[in-house]
Formats: structure tokens, C-alpha cells, sequence
């Protein structure tokens, strides 16, 4: 006959055992995540610094001249020297663009929304818009130029014709692409066709929407800078021309250096909009 033991005084219960292995599991799984989320944020500053360092070597040991491929230390350099120049026309060019990238938001979005809430509308237009973004945009500006001079009006113009597609192609792929058989059960809730296209279809497509602002923003420097470098005395396209023009090519690089530091903290603006917006969209990095 087999009599209950009882457990020994002082014995660990096995009970407690498992909930200390669980928690312990748990806090390396949140430290495993944390440094992961480290690793990624570190990443990118760590790969321009080995970016930095390499073109630093290649220049300094091949004894690359100056007015050919100035070395960072140089750049850097021409940077500080020039430092109320470059902001000068660094300022221009971000003014610029920001009223040209206005532009594209509002008519990318009304667009985008015309285009995605009719099928026809999307089926006829969607092929010209297409064929329309593969035209250069450098060969409207002197066009531009003739209706409109040589100052802001071309810059502006060529930065909103550059990146307004993105805007238009995404928020109309978002209402598109809605599911039908929420659309019926909408329908049979008693909702009309606007009420589905306004109250679930663009915030469905907001996801949609800021992945076409961080692309088109960084296009529409492009525009501003390609503008500036030939319809414009002003600008940092101009800078680049003018440094150019005389060999200062520290002083050309200065202002590619700043134009995508311009680029890239409006990128990391609107995606640290979109996190905060869209959340719901976007899988948590602890989700499994």
C-alpha cells in the first residue's frame, strides 16, 4: 500500500520553481528584445561611421586631390568655413520644397481619393499617371522657366510634380483595395458609399499615406535641388553649380551632406508621426 508522502521540510516546491523559470524566461526574452531594438537604433551610426572611415583611408592613402573626391575631414572642414553660406541657401531650398511638398499632400490626397473611390476613375487614370511619372521632370523646367522665370516658381512646381504621385498611387491603392465583404456588411449596417469611403476607408489607407510622404518628401528635394541648379540664384542647387564651376568640390559635397540631413530628419519626422498614428497597423515588436 502506497501512503502520501509529504514533502521534506526545507524542499522547494515545484509549483514555485516553475513560476520563478517563467519569469526568469520572460525578463531574457524583454532583455533579448531590448537589445535588439539597440542594435537596430545603433546600426545605421555605425555603418556611417565605417563609411566615414573607409573614404577617409581610400582618400588620404591614394593621395586623392581635393578638387577631385575631397576626403570628410575636408568636407567637414569646408562645412564650418562656410557654415552662414551653406545655411543661407540651405534655407531657401527647405522653404522651397516644403510649399512645393504642401502642394503635392493636397492634391495627391484629393486626387488619390477621387482615383480610389470609383473603380473607373482608377481604371482611367491609373495608366496616364503612370506614363506621366515616367516622363524626367528636369525637362519640364525650361518650360517652367519660360512661363513662370527663373526664381521659386519653377523649384516649387518641380518638387510638388515629383512627389505628388506617391501620394496619389497610395491613398488610391488604399481605398481600392478595401475588402468587399466589409463593404456589404457596411451596406447592410446601412452605410452609405461615403460613409464607407469616409470613415473606414481613409483610415485604412493612413498607413498607406504616411509610406507615401516619407518617400515623396525626400523626392521633392530632389526636385528643389535639379530646379536650383538651373532656373535659380539661389539655393543650394545653385551652391552646387557655382562650387562646381570652380573646383570647390568641399564646398559642393557640404551641401549634398546638408540636403540629406534635410531629407532624412523630415523622413524620421513622419515616421515617428506614423508610429504615433498608426499603431494599430503595425505589428508590436513583442508580438509573436
Amino acid at each position: 500500500m502506497n501512503l502520501p508522502t509529504e514533502p521534506r521540510p526545507g524542499a522547494p516546491d515545484l509549483g514555485e520553481l516553475a513560476e520563478v523559470e517563467a519569469a526568469a524566461a520572460q525578463r531574457s526574452a524583454v532583455a533579448s528584445r531590448l537589445s535588439v531594438r539597440q542594435r537596430e537604433r545603433i546600426a545605421p551610426w555605425v555603418l556611417l561611421v565605417v563609411v566615414l572611415v573607409l573614404w577617409e583611408g581610400i582618400c588620404r592613402g591614394f593621395a586623392v586631390p581635393e578638387y577631385l573626391f575631397p576626403a570628410p575631414s575636408a568636407v567637414a572642414d569646408k562645412l564650418w568655413e562656410f557654415r552662414g553660406v551653406i545655411a543661407g541657401h540651405a534655407w531657401r531650398t527647405f522653404w522651397v520644397t516644403m510649399v512645393g511638398f504642401g502642394i503635392s499632400i493636397v492634391v495627391g490626397t484629393l486626387l488619390g481619393f477621387v482615383i480610389g473611390s470609383s473603380r473607373m476613375a482608377y481604371a482611367a487614370t491609373y495608366p496616364l499617371m503612370t506614363a506621366f511619372n515616367a516622363l524626367p521632370k528636369a525637362a519640364f523646367i525650361p518650360v517652367l522657366v519660360v512661363w513662370l522665370g527663373i526664381g521659386i516658381g519653377p523649384a516649387v512646381l518641380t518638387a510638388f510634380l515629383i512627389s505628388f504621385f506617391p501620394i496619389t498611387v497610395n491613398i488610391a491603392t488604399g481605398l481600392a483595395t478595401l475588402e468587399p465583404e466589409l463593404e456589404d456588411v457596411l451596406r447592410v449596417l446601412g452605410a452609405r458609399r461615403w460613409d464607407v469611403l469616409v470613415k473606414v476607408g481613409l483610415p485604412r489607407s493612413m498607413p498607406y499615406f504616411y509610406a507615401s510622404l516619407k518617400v515623396a518628401i525626400t523626392l521633392a528635394f530632389v526636385g528643389t535641388t535639379v530646379s536650383e541648379m538651373t532656373a535659380a540664384n539661389e539655393g543650394i542647387g545653385y551652391l552646387l553649380m557655382s562650387a562646381g564651376s570652380s573646383m570647390q568640390m568641399g564646398i559642393a559635397f557640404a551641401g549634398l551632406v546638408v540636403v540629406g540631413a534635410m531629407a532624412m530628419a523630415m523622413y524620421e519626422l513622419f515616421a515617428a508621426i506614423e508610429k504615433r498614428t498608426t499603431a494599430w497597423a503595425h505589428r508590436s515588436a513583442g508580438g509573436a
